[in-house]
């Protein structure tokens, strides 16, 4: 049997070029779902370290998802999804151009596209749409049977949710890794990386490049894409040069 070939794409920070939960927290916000408050008093913080580049990305996202999840709790299924349809008619457009170039060129040369997000599945699911995904995983946000956010969540964020949906969709779809890539910019999409035979990653955060930097067969293999204002940077892994576009 032949096997499909696939691409994998985190999104938050790799294909879109801010945080789909922030951008849904802050019009639940603006629209007094959730009060204003909340924001200056409790996230403001944590945002302004990570906006003078004095915090670490990943623990700004953790710490707003945490305060996120805590006031969307008792929220009705209802004006969730009023919000998120805003966030994508508004926003969904601002995402990098490399990858959104990936995306059509997997797309036109018959890969399965996947993505796979720590951001909530009721966005995840309108971003797959938009862009023509094939399938996709998200963090899950469990609704009660009377129609409101029970304040569970099943992440995505972590390598282990990450390694378990990559085996769930290899064998959903007939993949094969070996031909396959995945496209990342957090360690959480380390476990990606080592099961594709062509890792990407695209404008990494720190923590990701030294992974790659300490482990031999990620390091010749994976590719870093860096994308500036209109400029894409490529750094090749095996012949070591660097192209732009």
């Amino acid at each position: 049997m032949t096997k499909n070939k696939a691409a994998f794409f985190d999104i938050d920070g790799t294909f879109y070029r801010d945080s789909l939960l922030i951008e849904h927290f802050k019009r639940l916000i603006k629209y007094e779902i959730i009060s204003p408050s909340v924001w200056h008093d409790q996230v403001i913080h944590t945002f302004q370290d990570w906006d003078k580049r004095q915090g670490n990305y990943d623990v700004y996202l953790l710490d707003v998802s945490k305060i996120y999840v805590e006031h969307l709790t008792n929220v009705s299924k209802e004006d969730i999804e009023f919000i998120a349809k805003q966030v994508i008619r508004l926003k969904a457009d601002r995402v990098y151009k490399y990858t959104r170039q990936q995306i059509n060129w997997h797309l036109e040369n018959d890969y399965k596209v996947i993505f796979i997000s720590g951001s909530p599945d009721f966005l995840v699911a309108k971003m797959a749409e938009k862009y023509h995904a094939t399938d996709y995983c998200g963090s899950t946000y469990h609704i009660d049977d009377n129609g409101f956010f029970t304040g569970e969540v099943q992440p995505m964020w972590d390598s282990v949710s990450k390694e378990r949906t990559i085996k769930e969709m290899v064998e959903k779809h007939q993949i094969d890794l070996t031909q396959s890539y995945a496209y990342g910019d957090t360690n959480g999409d380390l476990t990606m990386f080592k099961h594709v035979g062509n890792p990407i990653a695209i404008n990494p955060a720190k923590e990701l490049l030294t992974a790659i930097s300490e482990d031999k067969s990620l390091r010749e293999k994976t590719q870093i894409v860096i994308e500036r204002k209109d400029v894409i940077y490529s750094i090749d892994p095996k012949s070591k040069t660097v192209t732009f576009d």
